[in-house]
């Protein structure tokens, strides 16, 4: 995909190298260890060696500290739970399983498509992510899913048979210290606000032709046709 919004605001803020630390010991482990401290030039070159001060040493411990407390915040909901997570594992990268109820989204698409950008009604969608991938499938109605419920093709461009989304040039960032709601809502901003391109492989995501279907939904308050999706063989329970 490509991206069609400016996402600036969600790029991390570029760091440049301000100090660096040396630690050296003697051959003796039960000897003392020697902290050396660098400042950094314009050109990112050490300078200015000169032992760690306590200032410095202070300095240190409390942006290690302020780390530590983003990645413990990492996916945690703001308050109480939204009803649509299904399953959070809050590892370093961190995944979440959520769903959506059908609903009108903005769409975009390629020129070469021929379909034009517009809002259009999109199925209930199940959401599997990452801090780095995405993947997305359809579900048949909007009640909450359980471990048994069947799974369909997500009805779009740019998906790999297997659920798993292209995003193409599109530049991910998803901070350590998202919660589960902002964690959710970028990935479908991210999904949402890119252009939808092409097929993936040699499978077809619907029942008919997808450009056909996106040309009829398009500008229109067309509920999806349900009927259109493609089971795919798995339920739920295999994404956990």
């Amino acid at each position: 995909m490509n991206t069609v919004n400016n996402i600036t605001e969600k790029i991390g803020t570029l760091y440049h190298p301000q100090s660096a630390l040396v630690f050296y010991q003697s051959k003796d482990k039960n000897a003392g260890m020697y902290v050396e401290h660098f400042d950094m030039d314009s050109n990112g070159i050490p300078v200015n060696a000169h032992p760690l001060t306590v200032k410095e040493g202070n300095a240190l411990a409390g942006a290690l500290k302020i780390n530590e407390e983003k990645n413990r915040t990492f996916l945690k909901p703001k308050g109480i739970l939204p009803t649509n997570i299904l399953h959070i594992n809050p590892s370093e990268k961190g995944t979440v399983l959520w769903y959506t109820k059908a609903r009108q989204r903005q769409l975009y698409f390629v020129e070469s498509l021929g379909i034009p950008s517009g809002k259009a009604h999109v199925p209930p969608l199940l959401w599997y992510a990452d801090k780095e991938t995405l993947s997305v499938f359809a579900l048949a109605s909007d009640r909450r899913p359980i471990e048994k419920t069947p799974l369909h093709y997500a009805p779009f461009f740019n998906i790999y048979e297997k659920g798993d989304v292209c995003m193409g040039t599109v530049t991910i960032d998803i901070k350590n210290s998202a919660s589960v709601e902002e964690f959710t809502q970028a990935w479908e901003d991210y999904f949402f606000n890119s252009y939808f391109s092409h097929l993936l492989g040699s499978y077809n995501p619907i029942k008919g032709n997808c450009v056909n279907l996106w040309e009829d939904l398009v500008g229109t308050d067309k509920p999806f046709p349900k009927e259109r999706l493609k089971k795919n063989n798995r339920t739920l329970k295999k994404l956990l």
